[in-house]
């Protein structure tokens, strides 16, 4: 199978092969909030777990708990963030939660925007598809923009039947 996975980060090459670049933007924008408001309300309910007379002894390595019990809340969250497509001379990156694979365009079918689904997915030659989280309904034009662009790839460098 022609799928090569990678697992570490590192930096970005200029000269990759890749000409396209995408990420969600209205999801990415609701984690950081979504994760901003779990640290602030973690970190308040931990410096005031200590206030109130409930009868339980809070110490201050609770408190710390209670924060960092958020800050790891806030963590979690932001990997929803790390969805990416590129794609390129090479074929399509897809990079969901966790992990990033590389498809060559030889093994690609086409890429297709579902009725009624979140996200769009990548069609592959052996009957199978790939979610790719980066390219959500929710962001409208530009999620159509970035269909209609990986297609245009595709066709530019699919191999011809």
């Amino acid at each position: 199978m022609p799928v090569v996975r990678t697992w570490r980060r590192s930096a970005p090459e200029p000269d990759a092969g890749w000409e396209f670049e995408v990420r969600a933007r209205r999801s990415t924008r609701t984690a950081v909030v979504v994760a901003i408001v779990l640290v602030l309300a973690f970190t308040a309910g931990g410096l005031l777990l200590r206030t109130g007379s409930t009868g339980v002894n809070f110490r201050v390595a609770d408190q710390v708990a209670m924060i960092l019990i958020g800050i790891i809340g806030a963590g979690a969250v932001l990997m929803l963030t790390r969805p990416r497509v590129r794609a390129g001379s090479r074929g399509v990156a897809v990079r969901n939660i966790l992990g990033e694979q590389v498809y060559p365009w030889s093994y690609i079918r086409g890429a297709a925007f579902l009725d009624g689904k979140a996200w769009a997915r990548l069609e592959l030659a052996d009957d199978d598809y790939v979610p790719m989280l980066a390219i959500r309904a929710n962001d409208k034009t530009h999620a159509a923009d970035a269909i209609e662009r990986v297609r245009e790839l595709g066709a530019r460098y699919a191999p011809q039947d």
